[in-house]
């Protein structure tokens, strides 16, 4: 019998793109003092432990949290960062204009998240995953490096967002969701769902065990760190070459 992640177990049962409202979720640090004893789950706190030790390669996420909100371990990607799994562990982002690629075997049952700022650019080896281009050939390699087959990915998408006033002249997420649209329509990944572009940045939570995901629509009014991200982002396109809000199921 196949397993199923208890993150996904914990969910009521939703389909396509239906809203469901919760408070914004608490998330807590891994330190042993803070995690909460959980006589349901003592193993916890050792595999929060075990992730954190583990070896990462260049680009992988490494960044290791307890969500007090799902009752679940959990990693953040940050911009030019991607992380591959199996288990139930939960794989969250922010983004701005900034794109994050799920994508999951139906069959292997392993999935990634990745997070990038543009679509190209000349980057050099510490920061070229924050290109699109160099960004999804990443994810995709190491799934199939992990048991994942081309044949049966399948891809999610959010971000995209214009998220900062007056730059519409020179929309980054436009060009962001525009290029992983057209890679994934190349590369023969069905796109099976995405919540992209318009003003709001997006808070993602994706499950590689079970393939699902989660998306929150922050409050459009351009948070600080995401308002920043996006700067930096704009500053390097060289022409032509977080809030309350619904969680939506994907």
């Amino acid at each position: 019998m196949r397993a199923t992640c208890s993150a996904c177990a914990a969910r009521p049962s939703t389909s396509g793109s239906e809203a469901v409202r919760f408070s914004p979720p608490h998330v807590t640090p891994i330190r042993h003092a803070s995690w909460p004893s959980h006589p349901a789950s003592p193993l916890r706190p050792a595999r929060g432990w075990r992730l954190k030790a583990q070896p990462r390669k260049p680009g992988e996420a490494s960044f290791f949290f307890y969500d007090a909100h799902f009752k679940n371990d959990a990693v953040k990607i940050l911009p030019g960062e991607y992380f591959v799994d199996s288990e139930d562990i939960l794989i969250m982002t922010t983004l701005g204009s900034c794109i994050a690629a799920c994508l999951w075997d139906r069959n292997a049952h392993i999935g990634g998240m990745n997070h990038f700022m543009l679509p190209d650019g000349a980057g050099n080896g510490l920061d070229s995953g924050r290109y699109g281009s160099y960004a999804m050939e990443l994810l995709i390699n190491e799934l199939l490096k992990r048991g994942a087959t081309r044949a049966t990915l399948e891809a999610k998408v959010f971000g995209g967002g214009q998220v900062i006033s007056g730059m519409s002249t020179m929309n980054v997420g436009e060009r962001n969701t525009s290029f992983v649209l057209d890679y994934l329509k190349t590369e023969r990944i069905p796109v099976v769902s995405k919540d992209v572009m318009d003003v709001y940045p997006r808070k993602v939570c994706f499950l590689p065990h079970c393939g699902k995901a989660m998306v929150k629509r922050l409050s459009p009014t351009n948070p600080e760190a995401l308002a920043a991200q996006d700067r930096a982002a704009a500053q390097k396109v060289v022409p032509p070459a977080s809030g309350a809000g619904s969680v939506d199921l994907f």
